[in-house]
This record gives structure tokens, sequence and C-alpha cells, in this order.
């Protein structure tokens, strides 16, 4: 057999090309053809050109020994769109001059997996090569996929480079997280960004100073790319374009707001920034924060959030945190998510802008959730007790004979409506759950509750 046929291809097997041998500040692979589109011709080819992420690639770090070929180990690239995941798994082939096999989730199957194994196993045994397997959208992968990967990571048969802009934690098998680095990359800065724009103008890959970019433009595809490289260069082409169209040759505000009128929204309602979101949202409004409350609102609506799950969050916080300190949040809360449940989008959004903007600028007490979970804290140590017999059921046959409900006292037959009686078990007589804050309506019940507590034990706790 001629030694060629034992690399063949596999037909079903995409390979996105070989990557030649290189230092960390080598060339990656064959330039991007002209036609290309910016955001792929100004892919970093080094270590050096490669914005952000300075805590994964300084000296010692993890990645950049990965990439230097010093740690052949697999790796999960954890992060938002246009952070550089796709670039750094394309460096980390370079390094010892590894193979570069690339698969997308999206499209790949086991079938397509096992392929590129097999051939990586026969590479390995006839010849000293390494291949690298870049998997993108890796927590589209199901667990089969995810569990065939498994033995040639654990032999190293192949090195994993997966990209995903998930949690990991939450979207990966733990035997494959357990097998390989979690490395989170981070949105670049305003300041890389706005580097790597002009960069883009000047540099022969990109547009070779062929137009000219104000200032002001230059910050605004900043705020329109929110941290994602490949937005703000795609921006920045379809300005150069119109500017070239119109034979300016100058990229102004006024370029950039025609062609892309509309910031980047990064939310993933299967993922984190779903709950991040969410969280800082509730903390605005527990904060008393009411213009962050509604930025964090919109942001949701914005991205499609469903309206009934901030509804929800809604009518859950009116109680944790504001309770009794206005008793009208709560309505308020329950108000929005039936008018939400009624009339839906985008009407909607006025409901629950209304309903946060009063539970943010409510007076605030925990007293309601810290009282519940006192009391079932001391529920489930055991602390339960006997009901006292003058408490208990006297409504049937024989209940009197038992003792139950006798010497029960009714507290509307005093003129106050309350009366001294033992209404706990006797283990958790004088037991302290709930502590009116003094914020709002809450104010009078700290107040009456000590009152009501004298009356009710006797005079003592």
């Amino acid at each position: 057999m001629h030694q060629d046929e034992l690399f063949r291809v596999n037909p079903d097997v995409a390979e996105s090309g070989r990557a030649e041998s290189a230092t960390s500040t080598a060339p990656v692979s064959t330039p991007a053809p002209a036609h290309a589109p910016l955001a792929v011709r100004m892919r970093p080819r080094s270590l050096d050109e490669v914005a952000g992420q300075q805590h994964l690639l300084s000296d010692g770090a993890p990645l950049r020994r990965l990439v230097e070929g010093a740690t052949p180990a697999s790796v999960l690239l954890y992060g938002p769109p246009g952070t550089g995941k796709t670039t750094l798994a394309g460096l980390v082939s370079t390094a010892t001059g590894r193979r570069f096999v690339a698969l997308s989730a999206l499209s790949a199957g086991v079938k397509e997996v096992r392929g590129v194994i097999e051939e990586a196993r026969r590479r390995r045994q006839y010849t000293t090569e390494d291949t690298v397997l870049f998997i993108d959208e890796v927590h589209r992968f199901s667990k089969t996929q995810q569990d065939a990967l498994l033995g040639a990571v654990e032999d190293r048969t192949v090195l994993l480079v997966a990209a995903t802009t998930e949690n990991p934690s939450f979207s990966v098998v733990a035997p494959l997280l357990s097998r390989s680095l979690v490395l989170q990359l981070r949105p670049l800065t305003d300041d890389d960004v706005a580097g790597l724009v002009r960069r883009a103008v000047s540099d022969e890959r990109g547009l070779a100073g062929g137009v000219d970019v104000a200032d002001e433009a230059v910050e605004h595809l900043v705020r329109l790319a929110a941290g994602d490289a490949r937005r703000a260069l795609t921006a920045l082409e379809a300005a150069a374009e119109a500017a070239t169209a119109t034979g300016t040759g100058r990229i102004d505000l006024a370029t950039v707001e025609s062609t892309v009128d509309k910031a980047a929204v990064r939310y993933d309602r299967d993922g984190d920034q779903h709950y991040d979101v969410i969280s800082a949202f509730i903390k605005s409004i527990r904060g008393s924060d009411v213009d962050a409350a509604l930025h964090y609102l919109a942001r949701m609506i914005e991205a499609g959030e469903d309206p009934r799950f901030i509804a929800r969050r809604l009518v859950v916080h009116a109680s944790e945190d504001i309770g009794l300190a206005d008793p009208g949040a709560l309505q308020a809360a329950v108000a929005a998510a039936h008018t939400v449940q009624l009339i839906g989008m985008p009407e909607g959004r006025l409901a629950l802008a209304q309903a946060t903007v009063h539970l943010a600028t409510a007076p605030k007490s925990n007293a309601v959730i810290t009282a519940i979970d006192a009391a079932l804290a001391d529920v489930r140590s055991g602390g339960v007790g006997s009901v006292p017999p003058h408490l208990r059921d006297g409504h049937y046959t024989g209940a009197a004979t038992l003792g139950n409900a006798q010497g029960y006292r009714y507290p509307h037959d005093t003129a106050e409506g309350v009366l001294a009686q033992q209404y706990p078990p006797d283990e958790l007589v004088g037991r302290d759950y709930y502590h009116p804050g003094w914020h709002g309506a809450e104010r009078t019940l700290a107040e009456r509750v000590p009152k009501l507590r004298r009356t009710i034990r006797g005079g003592g706790r």
C-alpha cells in the first residue's frame, strides 16, 4: 500500500487546512484571499497581534505555553463572540507543526468526529505528526457526540481545542471537562477594539490606508462592537464600502451611522448572560438604583427575554426584598405579571417598567424572607414539638375527651382583640422569627410587634 493511502483524507471530514510549523511570532498558514471578509483577513497571525486576553497570554500563562508548544493539553476556550477563540485555536495548531482540522458542531456528527480521530491515530502511528482538532460551538454537541471525544482526548490522539460562548460547566459533559483546561476569554476593552480598527485601516491585509477614519467614527465603531472584534471589523468594512461608493474616501460618524445603526446586545437566553443580567437587574432593584434596573430591564427586553420570566422575578423580589415595608409592591408585581400574560409584548414592557420603578424606589426590608427561613431552619433541625392541646382541632367526636380545643380563648371576645395565650409548641415558646425593619410601612410594625408579643406572652418575651 502506498504511504499516502494511509493518510487519505476521510471524505466525510472537512479539513480547514494544514498550518505550517511556526513559532509564536511566525505567520499562521497562508494569507486570506483579498475577497475574504475584513475580519478574516485581519485574523492575527501570531500572539503579538492578538488583542486582549493578557491574563491568558502573559509569560508562563497556560495559553501561551500551549501556543508555544510547551503544554500539549486539550483546552476549552470559553467567552463571548469576537474575542479570538478561533484565532487562538489556529495559533495552537502551529506549534511543532501540528496538523489542524476544524469541525463545526452545527454540521458535524459522531461519524465525522470518529473519522478525524481515526485519521489522527494513523498519522500518529506512522509519523510524529500530531493533530489539533478544533470544534467550534462545542456546546451544541450532544452528550453522545461529546463522549465520542473522550478516549482520543485522554490518550492525546488529538489535541482538542473547543470553543463555546456558553459556560462549559453547564454545556460540556463532566468527563470532558476533567480532561481539559477551561480558559475563559474576556470581552475586548474599548482600547483593544479601537486598536484593531486602526490597524485594519492601515494594514496591507485590511484597507491598506485606502480610507481615512475620523476619531468619532472609531469611537462609534467601538460602541457598536460591545467588545466583539468581529463585529467592529464588519461594521468598519461596511462603512469603508459606503465611503468608497460615494467617492469621499473618508469614514465619518455619519457614514458609520448610515451603515450600522444599532449596538450589539450580547445575551444568551440559555447561558451566562441570561443569569448575569437578571442577577444584576434584581441587585439593582434591591440597591434602589432605579436607573440601573431600567437599563438591565431594557437589555433583557431588547434581547428577546421571556417577559413572563422577568415578571416572575419581580414577584419574588417584592416579597424577598421589600415585603411589608411597602405592602403595595407585591400587588404591583403581580399586576405586571398578569398584564404581560394578558397583552403580551411590546405593550407589556410598560407594565414591567412600572413595576420595576415601583420596586426600585420602594423602601426595602428582607424581614419576611429572614423570618420564614429562620422558621424553616428550626423545623428542619427538629424543632417542631406538639401542637398545644387548646389549639388542636375539636370538631370531631371524641376530641373533647382527648383534651383538644379545651381552654382555648377567643381573641375577639376582648376589646383589644389580643390576649395572653400560648400558641407555639412548648419547645419554641419565646422564639422570635419576624423582626420588622424601620423602613416604610414596616416602621409601624416595628413598634407594634413587640407590644403584641408582650401581651400574648403575658408580659414575658
